[in-house]
């Protein structure tokens, strides 16, 4: 008779797996992937060090898990800001200002999304991470255009570069050599270097100053 996994057995699977996955992104948000042990996880997980790989192939599958787990959460941060009233500049201008703030307040785990040398799958994930800033940046674009309140372009292009400006602009403050100077300074809401992120890529759009 083969072997029937009863419902009990899936839930406690389950539940390992996310208790797996949790000490996972705690260990990334303290110290990147790279200090992100298989043996510190298993053992903030409380199960064995071999048991990890009954739930995640590698130790690369377990990281491309939580890199898609930490970029969901900051790309809702900014869906949410480009949904909330106004016009396309000002809600591209609040999605902006999330990007930015969120990354200097938690400088770990953003430079371990935006700039860590990660290994192939990870870094499959983070160039889908990119894109999916590219694509909400560029449908804000497109409604700005409709509107009136940002010059004809082309959307996709200047979508890109809003994602590399902003990337660019803040791997030298979130690289692990600054990141204290960087949780400092972040907890100014109108934090200096995001203000001059958001001007910089609004006056690249609309071809005026903020």
């Amino acid at each position: 008779m083969a072997y029937r996994e009863t419902e009990k057995m899936r839930l406690r699977k389950a539940a390992a797996r996310q208790r797996i996955a949790e000490c996972t992104y705690q260990c990334v948000a303290e110290g990147g992937f790279r200090n992100a042990k298989i043996t510190r996880i298993a053992q903030l997980a409380g199960v064995a060090t071999g048991s990890i790989y009954r739930h995640f192939e590698s130790k690369e599958d377990l990281f491309a898990e939580i890199f898609r787990i930490a970029t969901q959460r900051e790309i809702d941060k900014v869906v949410e800001s480009l949904a909330t009233p106004g016009s396309a500049i000002e809600r591209l201008e609040k999605a902006l200002q999330q990007f930015a703030e969120r990354a200097l307040k938690g400088p770990v785990m953003a430079w371990s999304l935006i700039a860590e040398p990660v290994d192939p799958k990870v870094e499959e994930e983070r160039l889908a991470y990119r894109k999916a800033y590219a694509d909400l940046f560029e449908q804000a674009i497109r409604e700005g255009i409709k509107e009136g309140c940002i010059p004809d372009q082309n959307a996709r292009q200047s979508s890109t570069c809003l994602v590399g400006a902003i990337a660019e602009s803040l791997v030298g403050p979130l690289s692990p050599t600054q990141n204290e100077q960087a949780t400092t300074t972040a907890t100014d809401n109108n934090d200096p270097l995001a203000n001059t992120i958001i001007r910089f890529c609004i006056q690249g759009l609309t071809g005026t100053r903020r």
